[in-house]
């Protein structure tokens, strides 16, 4: 976020270029866990570990959140989640938020699946939602859900700076770094993601003529490809 951006290039295409990126690698990585904190919402169980993966789930039939396994995020913590989720995609033009095309609905069964890489992410969530909660209410009086845009500005400003020489990023950073991975996963994957990043996906196509032939020749490939 502090890197300059050319002039050319408006926030949301440096946005959706980030994030797509982050959609794509986002089960790869390993997050960092913060300083002890919440491990899950009030009234909500831990999740038992999940052994294994199950059957292949009914690709035809769309499932309701919670459908799978309960659900972790308080209302308060959803209301967060909107606001937080819409600093990181907020709407332009005919593009929606990401709250509007459903990404705390996302983020709500990602936190609460069963799995290694979803446990793991749930501390974070939790524990840097909760931070920041706490440091709203430090800095401004006020949670952050309602804080003034300026206020919420200013925090995710400071959590989205890189760490400073340092081994590992602090708690906020971590925390910042996975949820803008996350929403940017849950928004790309959306039909109004996809079509916002001009992924056409698996259409049918009348003829294939192949890749363009001075593609192929900037490459170095015309051998190997064969019209």
């Amino acid at each position: 976020m502090n890197s300059p951006i050319p002039p050319k290039i408006d926030r949301r295409l440096a946005i959706k270029w980030m994030l797509a990126v982050s959609a794509g690698a986002v089960m790869a990585r390993s997050p960092v866990l913060g300083a002890p904190g919440l491990s899950g919402a009030p009234g909500v169980p831990e999740p038992e570990p999940a052994h294994g993966y199950g059957t292949d789930p009914n690709m035809v039939t769309p499932s309701k959140p919670g459908e799978y396994w309960p659900l972790t995020f308080t209302e308060a913590q959803r209301r967060q989640a909107a606001v937080l989720s819409d600093l990181v995609i907020p709407p332009e033009g005919a593009n929606p938020s990401a709250s509007a095309v459903g990404v705390v609905d996302f983020l709500d069964e990602w936190v609460s699946a069963p799995y290694q890489q979803n446990l793991s992410d749930r501390k974070v969530v939790l524990d840097g939602m909760a931070w920041l909660d706490e440091e709203s209410v430090r800095r401004f009086g006020r949670s952050f859900a309602e804080s003034s845009e300026a206020e919420r500005a200013s925090l995710a400003e400071e959590m989205s700076r890189s760490p400073k020489a340092e081994p590992e990023p602090d708690t906020s950073q971590a925390f910042f770094r996975l949820f803008r991975d996350l929403v940017g996963s849950g928004y790309f994957t959306t039909p109004v993601g996809m079509k916002d990043l001009g992924y056409v996906g698996n259409v049918p196509l009348a003829t294939f003529d192949g890749p363009p032939t001075e593609l192929v020749a900037k490459l170095g490939l015309v051998d190997e490809v064969k019209w």
